[in-house]
């Protein structure tokens, strides 16, 4: 009688044992699906706001008199918004810590002439290229003459924006260089003299040097690198793909080539 007691207990147990695990893996089906469906776009549009990581980079992104915020990726931020139904918020952040702010959703993207760089691609997910770019040299225009190939840079000390592709440029190449917050600042050190030289990205430098700009006695010779810019949301995310298709959308209706020619960006265009 035990015997027959003990059984049916154990008969029992295993049938609870199996229909708990049968339970558990169901949970982790359940938990899979709900991992896939997760949607950036949907969580965009739920909150009703697109929030953009940018930093002061003229023209891409910097301000007017009455403190909005304009440039090209500016106006096609506030158009990409605009096709989705939600605002868009601008946030200034700290270039070094874009991926952490992406990741923890402080910020939805980095939209701020973002160089497609091997640790960018690895660590986004990445639009596709929308302007091209590069890193090129800026100092006194008075010295320029003694400047124009990538020997005679090495005595020069470089101003260069922390985390950005113009450090890269100046670590790779052994130079001397101090890191600023951002690359208007790396130009006030030249402009005060504290640095030699700067290193920028080219649409900056074409923006806000030389005659008729706040800088008219900087200039830019040496083009240390050739590159390209996208736009980066956190890894995964279906708002590179909306993206994408917005950007089709623009060429075809030629609204990115009419903004590009109201910051004289049209020529950098990716064709």
């Amino acid at each position: 009688m035990k015997r027959r007691v003990l059984s049916v207990l154990l008969c029992a147990g295993l049938a609870v044992s199996v229909l708990a695990g049968c339970g558990s893996d169901d949970a982790k089906k359940d938990s899979g699906k709900k991992a896939a469906s997760e949607s950036d776009v949907d969580y965009v549009k739920g909150k009703g706001t697109l929030v953009v990581g940018i930093t002061n980079f003229e023209p891409m992104d910097y301000q007017d008199a009455d403190g909005e915020w304009i440039g090209f990726d500016a106006d096609m931020a506030k158009a990409f918004g605009e096709s989705l139904g939600v605002d868009v918020e601008f946030v200034e952040i700290d270039w070094d810590n874009k991926i952490l702010e992406l990741d923890g959703k402080t910020i939805d993207c980095v939209w701020n002439g973002m160089t497609l760089t091997e640790e960018v691609t690895s660590s986004m997910e990445c639009t596709d290229a929308y302007l091209n770019n590069a890193q090129v040299v800026v100092l006194p225009a008075e010295k320029a003459d003694k400047y124009q190939d990538e020997k005679s840079l090495s005595d020069l000390t470089f101003a260069v924006e922390s985390g950005s592709a113009g450090e890269d440029e100046v670590e790779a190449r052994g130079l001397n260089f101090t890191p600023v917050t951002a690359q208007a600042d790396a130009l006030m050190e030249v402009a005060a003299g504290t640095s030699d030289a700067a290193v920028i990205d080219l649409l900056m430098a074409t923006a806000m040097i030389g005659e008729g700009t706040s800088y008219a006695d900087l200039t830019y010779t040496v083009s240390l690198s050739e590159e390209e810019y996208g736009v980066g949301f956190r890894k995964g995310s279906d708002l590179a793909k909306a993206l994408n298709d917005f950007f089709t959308e623009s060429y075809e209706d030629g609204s990115i080539l009419k903004c590009a020619e109201k910051y004289n960006l049209q020529d950098m265009l990716v064709k």
